[in-house]
Order: C-alpha cells, then sequence, then structure tokens
C-alpha cells in the first residue's frame, strides 16, 4: 500500500534482476587439461568444444569464466566442482566473483 491507503499500481512496482556471478576458474601446475574439462562438462554443462576452449583461456591467461549464475548456484557449482577436485587430489581453485 503506499501513503494513502492505496494498494500500489503496477506501474508503481520496479523490479530489480538479480545479481549475477562469475565462477572463475585458476591456473595452477597440477591440475590436468583432462580433468578441467571434465569438469567444465559435467558440472558447468559446456559442450567439449566449449569445454576446451575455457581450458585452454585458464592454461594461457591464468584465469577462465566456467560460467555466470545467481549466487547461490555459483557457490553450489563451485563447491561440487573443487570438491571432485580435491577427491582425485588436485589443488584446483574456484572463486566467485560479482559480475
Amino acid at each position: 500500500m503506499n501513503e494513502c491507503g492505496n494498494v500500489k499500481s503496477k506501474s508503481d512496482i520496479k523490479i530489480k534482476m538479480p545479481k549475477k556471478y562469475k565462477v572463475i576458474m585458476h591456473n595452477d601446475d597440477y591440475t590436468s587439461m583432462e580433468f578441467v574439462i571434465e569438469v567444465l562438462v559435467q558440472i558447468f554443462g559446456k559442450s567439449v568444444p566449449e569445454a576446451t576452449n575455457v581450458m585452454y583461456e585458464v592454461h594461457e591467461k591464468g584465469q577462465g569464466i566456467a560460467g555466470i549464475y545467481s549466487f547461490d548456484i555459483a557457490k553450489t557449482k563451485q563447491l561440487e566442482a573443487m570438491s571432485i577436485a580435491e577427491s582425485e587430489g588436485f589443488p584446483f581453485n574456484l572463486t566467485i566473483e560479482e559480475e
């Protein structure tokens, strides 16, 4: 309701899109390229060619964007990927950054 006790009209309501967050993969000297591609395909839903491109970006530039999501989804994917990496013995690191 507004100040006069009336219900707000649709034109009074402003809808904001939720913030998006980038899941960023970081290069290291131990995690295999094959593992990075596997994570990008299985967790981030990339095709093999897309995953290969991201993997090369990480390898050559030091980091690459695995995907852009709402915070909860970004955090879930980050933790899932890092958990799998840990179980495989890789020091693979992913961070989340606001877009």
